[in-house]
């Protein structure tokens, strides 16, 4: 069973996020998605999310596409990966937080997954920081 994992804050799910997870289920057998903490999407885009990590999660269970959702660690953002161990780690076209050595931090405990970079869905219309004022 081939394993995929992949990240996202996913506040306020929209095409491009069902895209993407589809995209990233059909690269293997079995996707866990990874939903970010507040206190990550607030490092990372400078604003706090809408809705609650729980919230998200949930929203994403219901989506259907994941056979795993989790909400992201607290601590060591790699623990998922180290208890998850994907086979394929599928980044959206536009993840760039938490990437740049992502490969060498993953080998250097002992992990080696393939780590793709999956296409865009419309981003000129299906992007987060566009669609904020929709949703």
């Amino acid at each position: 069973m081939k394993k995929v994992m992949c990240f996202g804050t996913f506040d306020g799910m929209h095409k491009g996020h069902e895209f993407y997870l589809t995209e990233a289920k059909k690269k293997g057998d079995y996707l866990v998605v990874v939903v970010a903490l507040d206190e990550t999407v607030n490092e990372v885009k400078g604003r706090r999310p809408k809705l609650p990590a729980s919230e998200r999660a949930s929203l994403l269970r219901q989506l259907g596409i994941a056979d795993k959702v989790l909400i992201g660690n607290p601590g060591d953002k790699l623990m998922v990966v180290i208890d998850e161990r994907p086979d394929i780690i599928a980044l959206g076209y536009d993840q760039t937080s938490f990437t740049e050595r992502l490969q060498q931090q993953l080998n250097s405990l002992g992990l080696n997954p393939e780590i793709i970079r999956l296409p865009a869905f419309q981003p000129e219309v299906y992007k987060s920081s566009k669609l904020t004022k929709s949703y």
